[in-house]
Formats: structure tokens, C-alpha cells, sequence
């Protein structure tokens, strides 16, 4: 049997559009209803669905006010507060493309980011750094909150196909790219709801992320409202060691997160958590170990996603069909996936590139002004991912890297997720990471990087590696490290891993 998926009958997408309509549309038919809460230990900030509503299609009127016109971009430079949301949604509604970017970059990278969007208005939060473009006008984020006030704008119909937002994709290796997404990529999302989130109107769905994290922005935010559900989004500076305390006390009933958060909140002892009915991982790859953590912590299961900035999540597991231990996931249902060979579709159990049908809804319009980059991505009605992965027989996906991340000590191809899942039990090591280092010109080796309280003495780690590894698969070198080199989302920079051995 091939690594192929029937989707089925394509997703209807009607002739005029507008995402920012398309996620509100079931909270209007509940005003009253919590959208969003903000939590803190002192206590929480409350939005109806009526005022977020409001927020958001005043805003609309108020940035139109500015002179801008439908399909001009808006970059986002704000903190974690919910203005982002409102902007975001804000600038869609108005048929404006907003571009959310992290409140981390320093002022060199969002300058050179910038440079590469033109915008024509930059909406900045205090604190945050802003693009050297003096003939950009910025407009401060108390001048959008007074916008919220202002009468409603009519949504903005059109072609579902336009664009609707831009992101860049999370830069741990080469330059980030500008991706440019359809008001369309919503309805992609929808099949994201029971192949991965087990989402329904009576949840309470909390994140552990910032606002203007895109993971927080899709599962976090627009997917609980999408549905009519209330999101619960932590306040800035609440720390991993608050979350399970917060989860009891808002009554969350979903939890995601990426797995770095997972693994800090378990080194403390978790209450009872009698309405949590699952947790959500995405961002990075969740091993096995730490899944086994949290059921053992909470009672309950945590499902992985595979996704990516181009097409958001396509593989995970669920309530309803969680992942075999080791996968990542099942393709969700109405996604046409394969795994590709150099001659089309591999047959099942055997290793190659993820790849998702060209006509899926939630896949990116394209690079922005990358014409070349865009159409390397596709071939022969395929969007490949770039992921390395292997489709067991019955469906379940097992990733094992990024195509420009996998290892070749020796002439063996190795991927460096397998060494890392089989090394996460090693005793005294918090955390750990492998990549190549060249030790001698032409000679690489595997080397591993840990965190942890002490140095560890070399010669046990590599008698633990023996025992679960072939001998090619080793890590030569072991390396303690203060942190592993993360971007600001929290992604592993496997790139800058190398950068880190010091010779001995």
C-alpha cells in the first residue's frame, strides 16, 4: 500500500469571504458569552463575546479612518496584551493583511523584516522595538484601543483566495520567509478541531503562550472562537510553575502548549485537574517520555500536531484517535497527504518527504515576492514540507526530521529526533539536544548537548547510548550547556547547536 490519503470530497469555500466574519460568527449568536479571559493569580480579565465583537469591527472603522485601503499591510508590534488580537482580526475584518510578529525581535530584525513587507502602518505597544523606516507611520496602541468605541465597519467580502495575513516562518535555519495566507486558510483550520484539538462550544481552552505567538493566535485564540468556545490565555510574566494552578482555578478543560512549557510545569507537583480533559503539543516534537509524564500527572492524554508556518497542522493525534506511541499522528480527516519518493509516493513503512495537496484550503498562497522559492515547494500537485517522515500501514506518521537536519556520521543517514527520543530518560540530564560537529577537517561526529544541575561524567551516558543505539547512532562527544539555543518561539536552533562545542 502506498503513503497516500483519500480526503474525500474538498471542503466547500464559498465565492465571498471574510476570515475575521468567519471566526466571530458563532459568538455573535452568543453575546453574553466569555470570548477570551486573561489569567493571573490575582485574578482575571473578561471579554464577552459582544465586546470583542465590538473591539474588533471598531477597529476596523478606525484603521480605514487612517487612509488605508483594503490589501494594504499592517505590521503588529505589540506585547502580550489583547489588542493584538483585536488588531489582527481588526485588519481582516477592514480587508487590511495584517502582520504579526514576535514582541522579541530586536530593532535590527524587525527593521530588515519590514523592509521586505512595505507596510503602509505600523501598530506599535509600549516597550516594543519598531522598524528605522521613518516614512512608516506607527500608530500607538492607546490610539487603536480608543478605535474600539467607534462604530461597527461592515465586513470586508471578497474572493476567499486574496490574501489575508502574512507570518514568517520561525528562521532556525537560512532566512525566514514572509508567508502569505488566504482568508481561506480558516477553513483549513476547521479540520483541525476533531483531527487534533477534540474542540467543542462549551470549552475552555487554555494556552500557555504570548498573544502574538502564531501557535497562541490560531489554537489558542481563533479556534476557540471559531467554534463558540472561551479561550483563557495567561497574563504577561505568570511562569510555567503557575499554569496548573491557574488551569484549576479557571476550570480549563483544554490545555496547549508547547512541549518545553510541558516539561517545566511537571518538575512541580500538579493539583487535581477534574475538568481537564486532554493537553495539546505543538511547536516542537513531543517524545514519548514526556507524554507519558503528563498522563501519569493528570490522568488524561496529550496530543501532538505536525505542522508548519505554510500550511498550519495536518498530522496529529486526538480524543478520538490518539497517536501509537512514537508517531506523531494520523493525517487529519479531509487532508490529502503523501509521503514522496524521487518517483511519486513511497509504499507504506518506507522513509521520505511529507507532502500536502496543492488545493488544501489552509496551505499558503506563496512566499512573498519568492516566486523561485515558492515553486520549489511544489511538485506535481504536492506542497513538500520538507519533513523526513515514514507512514506505518495503518496511517500513523513518524517523524524523523527536517530534511536539512539529518546526520551523516560515517555515510549513514540518521536523523537526529530518533538519538534525541532514545537519550530523554539519561539521569541528570534535563534537557538535550544532538547535531554534527566537525572535529578535524572532513571528520564529523555526532555530539550531544545537555542541560542540567552538574557535568556529567561522559563514560555512563555513553554505556545508556549503547544499550538503545547502534554504534553509528552514538554521540561521541557529551557537552553540558547553560541553555539549548532556542528562537523566540521556543524552537529548538539545531543550526547553532555546532556553534556550541567547545573542543576539549
Amino acid at each position: 500500500m502506498l503513503s497516500l490519503t483519500d480526503p474525500g470530497a474538498p471542503i466547500p469555500v464559498p465565492a465571498a469571504f471574510n476570515l475575521a466574519a468567519h471566526v466571530l460568527a458563532a459568538g455573535a449568536a452568543t453575546p453574553d458569552k466569555p470570548a477570551l479571559q486573561i489569567v493571573r493569580p490575582t485574578g482575571a480579565e473578561r471579554w464577552s463575546y459582544a465586546r470583542l465583537i465590538a473591539a474588533v469591527r471598531g477597529a476596523a472603522t478606525g484603521l480605514l479612518a487612517e487612509g488605508l485601503h483594503p490589501g494594504d499591510r499592517v505590521l503588529l508590534r505589540l506585547g502580550n496584551e489583547p489588542a493584538f488580537a483585536v488588531a489582527f482580526l481588526g485588519a481582516i475584518a477592514a480587508g487590511l493583511v495584517p502582520v504579526p510578529t514576535s514582541a522579541q525581535l530586536t530593532g535590527t530584525e524587525i527593521t530588515a523584516m519590514a523592509s521586505r513587507l512595505s507596510p503602509r502602518l505600523v501598530i506599535a505597544g509600549d516597550g516594543v522595538a519598531l522598524p528605522d523606516l521613518p516614512d512608516i507611520p506607527v500608530l500607538p496602541a492607546a490610539r487603536l484601543a480608543a478605535m474600539t468605541d467607534l462604530p461597527p465597519a461592515e465586513w470586508h467580502m471578497d474572493r476567499a483566495d486574496r490574501p489575508a495575513y502574512i507570518v514568517f516562518t520561525s528562521g532556525t535555519s537560512g532566512r525566514p520567509q514572509a508567508v502569505v495566507h488566504a482568508h481561506r486558510a480558516i477553513l483549513g483550520r476547521g479540520l483541525m478541531h476533531q483531527g487534533w484539538e477534540g474542540l467543542g462550544p462549551d470549552d475552555r481552552l487554555m494556552h500557555a503562550g504570548a498573544f502574538n505567538w502564531t501557535y497562541t493566535l490560531g489554537t489558542g485564540l481563533m479556534d476557540p472562537w471559531t467554534v463558540g468556545a472561551t479561550a483563557l490565555i495567561p497574563g504577561a510574566g505568570v511562569t510555567p510553575a503557575q499554569l496548573p494552578l491557574l488551569l484549576k482555578r479557571f476550570d480549563a478543560t483544554i490545555f496547549a502548549a508547547a512541549p518545553g512549557v510541558i516539561r517545566q510545569m511537571l518538575r512541580g507537583t500538579l493539583p487535581a485537574l477534574p475538568r481537564l480533559r486532554h493537553g495539546l503539543s505543538a511547536g516542537e516534537t513531543l517524545i514519548p517520555a514526556l507524554r507519558s509524564q503528563w498522563q501519569a500527572a493528570t490522568g488524561t492524554d496529550l496530543h501532538e500536531a505536525l505542522g508548519m508556518s505554510e500550511c498550519s497542522t495536518f498530522i496529529s493525534g486526538s480524543p478520538d484517535r490518539p497517536a501509537p506511541v512514537g508517531c506523531a499522528g494520523f493525517p487529519q480527516a479531509g487532508r490529502r497527504i503523501a509521503v514522496l519518493g524521487d518517483a511519486g509516493p513511497v509504499p507504506r513503512g518506507t522513509p521520505g518527504t511529507l507532502a500536502v495537496g496543492a488545493d488544501d484550503p489552509g496551505l499558503m498562497l506563496g512566499y512573498l515576492d519568492a516566486p523561485e522559492a515558492t515553486e520549489a515547494r511544489f511538485r506535481g500537485g504536492w506542497f513538500l514540507t520538507g519533513d523526513q517522515v515514514c507512514m506505518r500501514e495503518d496511517g500513523a506518521i513518524t517523524y524523523l526530521g527536517r530534511d536539512d537536519d539529518q546526520m551523516n556520521p560515517g555515510g549513514y543517514r540518521v536523523s537526529p529526533m530518533e538519538i534525541e527520543a532514545a537519550l530523554a530518560h539519561l539521569p541528570g540530564v534535563e534537557d538535550l539536544a544532538v547535531t554534527e560537529v566537525e572535529v578535524s577537517p572532513g571528520n564529523r561526529v555526532i555530539a550531544a548537548f545537555y542541560t542540567g544541575l552538574t557535568a556529567l561524567d561522559p563514560a555512563p551516558l555513553e554505556t545508556a547510548a549503547a544499550a538503545s543505539l547502534a554504534r553509528y547512532k552514538q554521540p561521541r562527544i557529551w557537552q553540558q550547556v547553560a541553555a539549548l539555543p532556542r528562537n523566540p518561539n521556543g524552537k529548538l536552533n539545531r543550526r547553532a547547536l555546532a556553534a556550541l562545542w567547545t573542543p576539549q
